[in-house]
């Protein structure tokens, strides 16, 4: 089978998406197929122009540039070829091959319900609601689509006119090795990297700073555990550079010299960071599947994460979980002394029942095994092309 994948530009800033699309494109080139990848080139943007005008080179060649190279493609690819989607939000091109044998990946909707002022916590510029509205508009025209968790499968069908012609949730998978290793091993590696004593275990979050990500509400639970309970392990934060409010709200904890944001590092120190962390807390309030969930509890770590889906999709059983931090900063007091709470029962585990719980974190990430993942993507690949064709 041929397969083009439509993808985000390499130089978008947040780069999952790009990476996703080369995760499917190896898997299914493994796998016999043959593939290619379209997506925009930086034309535009190397022209001269100032910072504040790059986003909207960026979308000349996005909406400008990159049609005229796809109508001008459509008319040379070969007649047996699926066109697959790697996100939603590609949606403005699935218009372009409706006609053809396609399938949409669907990854979370997030953008979409904040552009509808249904998500407090995001509010959405008028030029960034049409730009979802586009969106929203071209995969609409779609027939086929893999949503990654059942939540994301729920959100496409409220959003979709009708219901299309075939929706199944296909689970990710890591694309990493993410195993457990020898804690004090992990801890000693990770911690001469970083410049910190980490021998007595630390408590971990990954992730950006974009608003579902929920930094400022770790802080706030480190804060109250700290404040309530008689303990005084560090916040290892990887991910981004702090925002600008991240740092103003880390600079006035009490515990701020125990505070660490930690950017720019390896897959594999990120690995040793997982296996040697006492506590994996990611208190969420919004995710489309989240991955750290499957790759701490792949890698050993007992996970704390929001009692909302899909992160008890993803942790099932084996997550501990606490409340989503309330909009109204009213309620933040107590939700964060709850979640403390349960911060300091995990923390405090005795070494039988911790292990118990990363042996049931262990078992719920084979859920998320890579093969298994491609395996069933293929299958859902030639399922569509061939029900098409038929």
């Amino acid at each position: 089978m041929n397969i083009i994948f439509f993808a985000h530009p390499s130089f978008i800033e947040h780069q999952s998406m790009p990476r996703f699309a080369k995760f499917l494109a190896e898997g299914m080139h493994q796998r016999g197929h043959d593939v290619d990848i379209w997506s925009p080139d930086a034309k535009a943007l190397k022209w001269r122009a100032p910072q504040s005008f790059r986003k909207w080179l960026g979308y000349i060649d996005q909406f400008y540039f990159f049609p005229k190279q796809v109508r001008k493609r459509l008319k040379k690819a070969p007649e047996d070829t699926l066109y697959v989607f790697t996100d939603h939000a590609l949606g403005p091109w699935v218009p372009m091959v409706t006609n053809r044998p396609h399938v949409i990946h669907c990854h979370d909707f997030l953008a979409q319900k904040s552009a509808l002022s249904m998500i407090p916590e995001n509010p959405t510029s008028w030029t960034g609601r049409q730009y979802q509205k586009l969106i929203r508009w071209g995969y609409s025209k779609g027939r086929h689509f893999i949503s990654v968790s059942k939540k994301t499968q729920q959100d496409l069908h409220d959003f979709l006119p009708d219901l299309p012609m075939s929706s199944e949730v296909i689970y990710n998978g890591l694309n990493q090795l993410f195993v457990p290793q020898k804690i004090t091993e992990a801890r000693h590696i990770f911690g001469k990297y970083i410049g910190i004593n980490l021998e007595n275990g630390y408590i971990l979050h990954v992730g950006g700073n974009q608003w579902y990500k929920n930094r400022k509400g770790i802080i706030e639970i480190y804060d109250a555990w700290r404040d309530n309970f008689n303990a005084s392990l560090p916040l290892i934060l990887i991910g981004e550079k702090p925002s600008e409010s991240l740092v103003l709200r880390q600079n006035g904890s009490q515990y701020k010299q125990d505070i660490h944001f930690i950017s720019n590092v390896s897959d594999e120190i990120v690995r040793k960071a997982y296996a040697g962390a006492s506590v994996f807390l990611f208190p969420s309030l919004a995710e489309g599947f989240g991955w750290p969930i499957a790759e701490a509890m792949a890698s050993g770590c007992p996970v704390i994460t929001t009692n909302e889906t899909p992160m008890t999709e993803v942790a099932d059983t084996a997550g501990f979980y606490v409340d989503k931090r309330p909009f109204n900063d009213l309620g933040v007091l107590e939700w964060s002394l709850q979640a403390a709470k349960v911060l300091d029962q995990v923390v405090s585990l005795s070494a039988f029942d911790r292990e118990a719980a990363v042996v049931k974190g262990l078992e719920n990430a084979k859920r998320f095994d890579q093969k298994r993942a491609l395996d069933k993507i293929e299958e859902s690949y030639r399922n569509i092309f061939n029900n098409w064709k038929s």
